[in-house]
This record gives structure tokens, C-alpha cells and sequence, in this order.
């Protein structure tokens, strides 16, 4: 199993480094991409989504050729990592006759799998505790 990356803040590191270098505290902002991922438990995904899941630990194969190619990230909604850092797949919706707008789209740490319902306008990091 995947284990999801250590999330970590830059809250206590800025307000270290602006004693040391500033002389005073400053205030650190959240990015869009730590606001706007959410989680959701994997049991509360869709029985596709785990159908997905099951093919991408198995490496395939894969209904669509598009699936595992290198997700941009353009919308800026996941944490920003280097181009090649995630890759998508398609989550199949029954009765659709296209690919639909479901995906699953995993980042190069283990367990870093994040959902998404609505084409890439919000994700959610997949929780394999629940």
C-alpha cells in the first residue's frame, strides 16, 4: 500500500528563519494548492475509483491510452511539484460516453492518490485509514 506524503507547514519554519534573518516575526500564507485539496476516506469513494485503484497497483492495462499520462497540474489546485511529479487516470462513469470528468491522479509518494468528481476543479487526497 501507498502511504500519503508527510504534509508539513511552513508556519513554524518562517517564523524561525524571520527571528534569525528578519529580527521579528511575519505571517505566512496559505497557497490555493494547500486550501483547496481536501481528503475523503477510501471507503467513501466510488466502487470505480477503487476498480482504478486495483488497476494502477497492478500497472494496467488501462481502458483509455490517456490514462497514466503525465497530469500538468495547470489549474494549480495540487501542491506544485516538477512536471512529470503526477500522472492521471481515468475513473470510469457508468453510462457516460465519454471518459467522463472523474479521476484519480497519484503523486510519486507512496499512498499519494487524490479523487476527483469534477475535472480537476477540486481534489480530494485519498485516506486508506478509513
Amino acid at each position: 500500500m501507498r502511504i500519503p506524503p508527510r504534509i508539513t507547514t511552513l508556519g513554524g519554519v518562517a517564523a524561525l528563519l524571520s527571528v534569525l534573518f528578519v529580527g521579528g516575526p511575519v505571517a505566512a500564507t496559505a497557497t490555493a494548492a494547500t486550501t483547496s485539496v481536501g481528503s475523503i476516506c477510501s471507503s467513501a469513494l466510488p466502487a470505480q475509483a477503487h476498480d482504478t485503484l486495483g488497476l494502477i497497483d497492478a500497472g494496467g492495462p488501462f481502458p483509455y491510452d490517456q490514462d497514466g499520462v503525465v497530469f500538468q497540474n495547470r489549474e494549480g489546485v495540487l501542491p506544485g511539484q516538477n512536471s512529470g511529479y503526477y500522472h492521471e487516470y481515468t475513473v470510469i462513469t457508468p453510462g457516460a460516453p465519454t471518459r467522463g470528468a472523474r479521476r484519480i491522479v497519484t503523486g510519486e509518494e507512496t499512498q499519494e492518490d487524490y479523487y476527483t468528481s469534477d475535472h480537476y476543479a477540486t481534489f480530494d487526497l485519498v485516506d486508506f485509514t478509513c
